[in-house]
């Protein structure tokens, strides 16, 4: 029996993180580059109408100039988790010009929330709070990042998921827009547009749970930045909509599931 395929695809399944691809490349290229293939050769022979993808603000790489613009070249990834993502934006826009095929990538800023990844900073920082341990603070918490809640990140991909994209009449290729093409291709930011120092994402924890942190302050990590910062706007434009919870109420609720979760009392 077949895959079935619905009437329009979102895939967000990869292999995600920055760390992990310093100790295990082959992993994302298994997974990013040969996974996200075989994703678009079933969208390519199935006809899908409209395939929305995963991509990620580690794209942007060694860019400092903020907030993050779309419509602005991203080609200096700092790791190889944001290579494979810059590279399947750019086998989606293959495809998309190749086989006439629809493809939307959605560049996801620090996603947090309920029944997050366990590896993500929230997750960790609450578990070990609670425990008792202590956290690696990189950069001495001043590390900022655009955290989106992730109700916000649902609602984008689903009106995204609606609005299959056309060719740009007004594309040029003397002055190229990143962000669309003559196919039927488009990249948008999701994220909160309020980027927030790691060190007050702690107090808020701290505050939240009714316990102070441990914290091992330490330098930079390879392949990290210093900040992320979304601009949205081509998001909001197309759907009318773009992500707003604050952090402190996305905090609130995160640390509200946890303890429902892990029945912390």
């Amino acid at each position: 029996m077949g895959i079935q395929l619905p009437p329009e695809l979102a895939g967000v399944a990869a292999q995600a993180g920055v760390r992990y691809s310093l100790e295990r490349p082959d992993a994302y290229i298994t997974s990013n580059i040969l996974g996200f293939l075989q994703v678009l050769e079933e969208c390519r022979y199935r006809k899908v109408p409209h395939l929305v993808y995963a991509s990620s603000s580690s794209v942007y790489g060694a860019n400092t100039q903020m907030p993050f613009s779309v419509h602005r070249g991203a080609d200096h990834p700092l790791s190889m988790y944001g290579a494979t993502k810059r590279s399947n934006e750019l086998m989606a826009h293959s495809y998309s010009y190749l086989f006439a095929l629809p493809t939307t990538g959605l560049r996801f800023f620090t996603v947090y929330g309920p029944w997050g990844r366990p590896d993500m900073v929230l997750f960790k920082f609450t578990k070990a709070i609670l425990d008792g341990s202590p956290i690696n603070v990189f950069n001495n918490g001043h590390m900022k990042r655009d955290f989106t809640y992730v109700d916000d990140v649902v609602e984008s991909v689903v009106r995204v998921t609606d609005v299959i994209p056309t060719p740009d009449e007004q594309w040029s290729s003397d002055r190229p827009d990143p962000s669309s093409s003559s196919a039927p291709f488009r990249l948008y930011n999701v994220g909160n547009q309020e980027p927030v120092e790691l060190h007050e994402v702690i107090e808020l924890l701290e505050e939240t749970l009714g316990k102070k942190a441990r914290k091992n302050l330490l330098p930079m990590q390879p392949g990290d930045v210093s900040a992320t910062h979304a601009d949205v706007e081509s998001l909001h434009r197309t759907i009318g909509f773009g992500p707003r919870t604050p952090m402190r109420e996305g905090v609130r609720r995160f640390v509200e599931w946890y303890k429902s979760f892990y029945e912390v009392s």
